[in-house]
């Protein structure tokens, strides 16, 4: 059966069926807005969206993978601020030739995340498109201030938490033409396996950002972008110059060397440009232990006499390859 043979409130009901209502959801999907709790006062925000054959295929990914990869890049960003997610609220743009149990799977696949997040989905919008689009709009709350991305100070050092380059080395292959999209088990994917996966439907180590709050973190970002993108707008956030270690960044280059190596790719390449694996980008105190899962990849200083707020690589100026109108 096809979503077009179906009505709205059909679907609504199914997805009813699947997805987690959460422990702060007062009023839930069924009236025009939902009812959620904040009691600490501290509401944060986020909103994102995946448009087919722009940022997922349906041939690349099951459709469980679909959902998961939207719910985690929205996932991150709470997460990134500190905080923790309590509801999300889903818009749907559809083809009318999708089939249900294909849409249901990736409805399982999003509330899974949700669910694995303590979050509820309480609501959202169903429309009819030429293409399929995928909105969510994620709320949730901090325990303290939220952590933004502009309290980076010199002398701090920068650290990263979570996979780095492992989705960009994914997207590779599979744009590489390396492995055949529609091979899914662990066991044929073999070595490309972890990157495939990460692309797909990437895990972003969402413990890790209140956990850099309660360590008194200075500033905050999630890896969407990649570490010459997303700690550029750090540093110009901060008004902070940011030299990445090469030893350090050298660390996460030789985990990715296996697949490179096996297609000829740079893999400090995936590392410095490579986004969507929903890490967390952190600037920490020069005498803060580092909270478990974060790694060091460089010093953060004051820009000099004519210097502006940047990232450098070997003192060079580091730009970014995510401008989403910028980048087929």
């Amino acid at each position: 059966m096809r979503v077009a043979q179906m009505s709205e409130s059909e679907l609504i009901r199914r997805f009813e069926e699947i997805l987690p209502s959460g422990d702060r959801t007062l009023l839930g999907i069924g009236d025009d807005c939902a009812q959620v709790a904040s009691p600490e006062g501290s509401f944060v925000v986020t909103t994102d969206v995946i448009v087919e054959d722009q940022h997922f295929h349906r041939a690349w990914s099951d459709p469980e993978q679909i959902g998961a990869r939207i719910a985690a890049q929205n996932l991150s960003d709470i997460a990134s601020m500190g905080g923790r997610t309590s509801a999300l609220v889903v818009t749907l743009v559809l083809t009318p030739d999708t089939e249900v149990e294909w849409l249901m799977r990736l409805v399982s696949g999003l509330g899974e995340r949700a669910r694995a997040a303590g979050a509820g989905v309480v609501g959202g919008d169903l429309s009819a498109g030429e293409k399929m689009v995928l909105s969510i709009t994620a709320m949730g709350w901090c325990e303290a201030d939220p952590i933004t991305r502009s309290g980076a100070r010199p002398g701090d050092v920068l650290a990263a938490a979570g996979p780095i380059g492992l989705s960009y080395a994914g997207l590779d292959l599979l744009l590489g033409g390396h492995i055949d999209p529609a091979v899914r088990d662990e066991a044929s994917m073999g070595v490309f396996a972890d990157a495939l996966n990460a692309y797909r439907a990437p895990t972003p180590p969402l413990e890790a950002g209140p956990a850099a709050a309660a360590a008194g973190v200075h500033a905050m970002m999630d890896l969407s972008d990649g570490i010459a993108m997303d700690g550029g707008r750090m540093a110009r956030a901060s008004g902070v110059v940011i030299e990445l270690d090469e030893e350090l960044l050298e660390v996460h280059a030789q985990r990715l060397r296996p697949v490179a190596d096996m297609i000829g790719a740079d893999p400090l390449r995936w590392v410095l440009g490579g986004g969507e694996d929903q890490g967390m980008l952190a600037a920490f105190g020069p005498d803060t232990p580092l909270p478990d899962g974060y790694a060091p990849l460089g010093t953060i200083r004051a820009p000099r006499d004519g210097e502006r707020p940047a990232i450098l690589f070997h003192g060079r100026e580091l730009h970014g390859l995510w401008d989403h109108f910028a980048n087929d």
